[in-house]
Formats: structure tokens, sequence, C-alpha cells
């Protein structure tokens, strides 16, 4: 793994994400010699469908709940 330090990453920041989004490759950022962070390439997840998203029918979504004169004229 690739490893570079946070001074020089500053000056070479935007490449360097270049390189790791190219090359899907993580690189460590240093700070004295010591390791600090690691950029490591986004990995985009998986869309899901929406078959199977729903479990079941709630009913009238709009529905008050209470009984309503128009309801009783459709009857």
């Amino acid at each position: 793994m690739k490893s570079i330090a946070a001074g020089k990453f500053k000056d070479v920041c935007l490449k360097t994400l270049d390189e790791v989004a190219a090359t899907r490759t993580p690189v460590v950022i240093t700070k004295r010699g010591r390791p600090v962070a690691t950029l490591v390439p986004y990995v985009q997840p998986a869309r899901k469908g929406l078959s199977g998203s729903v479990l079941k029918e709630v009913g009238d979504p709009f529905g008050t709940g209470e009984r309503w004169e128009a309801d009783a004229d459709a009857s």
C-alpha cells in the first residue's frame, strides 16, 4: 500500500484522489512518519429494486378513521 506524508499530500491532494479512484488502491497518509489516515476508493452501494419492498398493504393511508356521510351514500 502506498503512503504519503501529510505535507506532500496537501500539495498533490487532487492528483492523489484521482489516482486512488483510477487504481482502486488505498493510500496511507502519514504525519511525522506515523499513519494518521487512509484514503480509500469509494464503493457505490448496490441499488435495490422496489420489488418486494412493501411488506403488506396498510389500508387507506389517507383515511381519518371516522365514518363520513359521503361513505354512507356510496354503499
